[in-house]
């Protein structure tokens, strides 16, 4: 999978901002908009997964600092 933070050596733990929104995928939390349990980590999210705040696909995310 690439995405935009993808460069980066990404861990199960961390958190991932959408690049067009900046809505934050927060594996402790999940999303309960698509209903992903928490513990989820982004690696392991469905490949037709979106962001909830704007559809955007998961390459346009990047990882938070």
């Amino acid at each position: 999978m690439r995405f935009e933070g993808s460069f980066l050596a990404v861990q199960p733990e961390d958190r991932l901002e959408c690049g067009i929104c900046w809505w934050v995928y927060d594996p402790a939390t999940g999303d309960e908009t698509r209903r992903i349990p928490p513990g989820t980590p982004f690696a392991e999210l469905p490949e037709d997964w979106c962001c909830p705040g704007c559809d955007a696909p998961k390459h346009k995310f990047m990882v938070t600092g």
